[in-house]
């Protein structure tokens, strides 16, 4: 593809991260390729992604160097005018970013030649029943890092708004819509309808509606199913409710889940891919469900979920399993399955072309990753 604009999303508080952002640069400028950091603390205010992005030239590309938080900045960024992300790994137990930093100027030169799949994942929107808004005297309260909170969801003027559709919301998570209590001594209550039934009235510490993508994030902390991020779903899962069915619910792309806020309930916060973005009042609603727009995200090789689920959650196999006998083969994905299990229909790698090729490295052999 054409790379005409790059826009650089930086964890700032890690050298690694800064000495990556000067890589960047540097291939940028070989390649008369146009880079400005996207900085969403820019001027001690905080700002849309609508006018990050468009201070940014509206890039064509945005590269993000960290962690998951950073890689869900650029994220939502790139979804507001469909930009490709590519994110570069610095993290410790994330699953979002694709690239070692050690290869980010390779990764580029892989892009720009276009040995890359743009890999498409789910994103949720909202609408509510109110505007949403944060108090002012919470600002201090969850202040962190280098600026406040950002701003409350814009409404989008492309929707239709009414009594009973109430208002859409400018909103696109990547990973989950979260309804959680306030104070520590007291629980939210809140009616949760899917598909426009009610499924149950909860009282719990949160409930929040993830996408398969987030659903090992705060989802699985609360004991929700790992789910494939190729998979299409809404996710639902209640945290440390006060009833016997604490189990999570997989619902359909097109089954919306509302969430409303009861009124013997204490007030809500709403946050959006971590970010807190309003307080709800008792009889107060949201409404979540698949946007119609989708992340665009780069891939450079085959996704290797299962790999770095074992990874990252340091997975071990049961004692039992493994006492008598040979264990289970593991082989990296860029390499041919056993003999034996080559039957088995394994997703081809995007563009049957492996991340290691891409990149222009050797392969790494049969052994364990």
């Amino acid at each position: 593809m054409t790379v005409r604009r790059v826009g650089l999303v930086v964890h700032g508080g890690r050298e690694e991260a800064t000495q990556a952002a000067r890589s960047v640069r540097g291939w940028c400028a070989d390649n008369a390729v146009q880079c400005t950091d996207i900085d969403v603390w820019r001027d001690g205010g905080r700002h849309s992604a609508e006018e990050e992005v468009e201070s940014a030239g509206d890039p064509d590309l945005i590269v993000t160097l960290g962690g998951d938080g950073t890689f869900l900045r650029g994220a939502r960024l790139a979804a507001e005018h469909d930009a490709l992300v590519l994110g570069v790994d610095l993290g410790r137990v994330g699953f979002l970013t694709e690239v070692p930093v050690t290869v980010v100027c390779a990764a580029l030169d892989a892009v720009r030649d276009e040995r890359l799949t743009v890999e498409s994942r789910m994103l949720l929107t909202m609408r509510a029943s109110r505007m949403l808004e944060v108090p002012s005297d919470m600002q201090e309260l969850v202040r962190y890092g280098r600026g406040p909170i950002l701003p409350p969801p814009r409404i989008r003027v492309d929707c239709d708004s009414g009594d009973d559709w109430g208002i859409a919301l400018n909103v696109a998570a990547l990973n989950d819509v979260v309804v959680e209590k306030l104070a520590r001594d007291r629980q939210v209550s809140v009616g949760v309808y899917i598909a426009g039934r009610l499924l149950a009235s909860y009282s719990a510490d949160a409930l929040l509606v993830a996408t398969p993508t987030g659903s090992t994030a705060y989802s699985f902390a609360a004991g929700g199913p790992v789910v494939s991020p190729r998979a299409e779903g809404l996710i639902f899962t209640p945290v440390a409710p006060h009833m016997a069915f604490n189990r999570s619910v997989v619902a359909a792309p097109d089954e919306p889940i509302a969430l409303r806020v009861l009124e013997r309930s204490g007030q809500a916060a709403v946050s959006i891919d971590g970010q807190l973005r309003g307080v709800l009042d008792p009889g107060d609603w949201i409404g979540v469900y698949a946007a119609p727009r989708r992340l665009r995200a780069v891939r450079l090789g085959p996704m290797d979920f299962y790999g770095r689920l074992r990874e990252r959650m340091n997975l071990t196999d049961a004692p039992a399993a493994v006492a008598d006998g040979t264990p289970a083969p593991l082989w990296p994905v860029t390499t041919p399955p056993p003999a034996d299990l080559a039957h088995l229909a394994l997703p081809p790698g995007p563009g049957d072309a492996s991340l290691d090729q891409a990149l222009e490295c050797p392969p790494t052999g049969p052994q364990d990753r």
